[in-house]
């Protein structure tokens, strides 16, 4: 079990990544686009992890590109592709584990977070696999569980290019043309608090929905 110290590592990572990509940019030069396709394609493909920084990571690569550090359709091109594959690979796993999945506990697998995908699945049908884009967990559960409920893979691949095309173009975009603005880059990490907010919302509203047509 990661003691309390890992927590708050992985913590200022997230909350200083435009930090943390500027020094690996510095240390690994072209190797970085390996690193950021590394991370996104784990957090989006295997949902074992999906502690890692999605949205906060997308933004700061935007900036570094936005400083003149990375190019900026390499970027696009190179997290686009890692989203894709990744959101591939996950449906191909749920589809071969299938249903049995939520009938046992797992040491790796957080049954919770599989059981509230696959709510918002059945809920949202299809445009959960975009929705599910901007928020994390779900995220990177979401398309486990549609390949559990054997979602047909066309129209699986379809909302997923949609998805991972909003999401990667949306938030390196949104890093490019305003990370480097004065005010952004010396409140980051509210900036990346504003992102995490934004991205859970929709949960929190749904979550606060259910609750009040259960208390009538």
């Amino acid at each position: 079990m990661p003691d309390a110290s890992f927590f708050e590592q992985a913590l200022s990572f997230v909350l200083h990544i435009d930090t943390h990509l500027f020094a690996l940019v510095e240390a690994y030069g072209f190797w970085l686009f390996a690193i950021l396709f590394l991370i996104v394609f784990c957090e989006t493909g295997l949902v074992i992890t999906p502690f890692l920084p999605g949205d906060s990571l997308l933004f700061a690569a935007g900036t570094v590109a936005g400083a003149g550090y990375l190019n900026y359709f390499a970027c696009i091109a190179t997290l686009l592709s890692a989203a894709v594959l990744g959101d591939a690979v996950n449906y191909e796993i749920g589809r071969h584990v299938g249903p049995g999945i939520f009938k046992r506990e797992t040491r790796f697998l957080n049954k919770n977070h599989l059981l509230k995908a696959h709510a918002f699945y059945e809920k949202h049908g299809g445009k959960a696999i975009i929705l599910a884009r901007f928020i994390p967990i779900v995220r990177t559960c979401a398309p486990f569980v549609a390949g559990v409920a054997l979602m047909n893979p066309t129209r699986f691949f379809f909302f997923n290019i949609i998805g991972a095309v909003l999401w990667v173009f949306g938030l390196v975009s949104a890093g490019y043309f305003l990370g480097n603005i004065p005010l952004v880059r010396e409140n980051f990490s509210f900036v990346v608090y504003g992102i995490i907010i934004l991205s859970v919302a929709p949960v929190a509203v749904e979550f606060v929905r259910l609750k009040m047509r259960k208390g009538k």
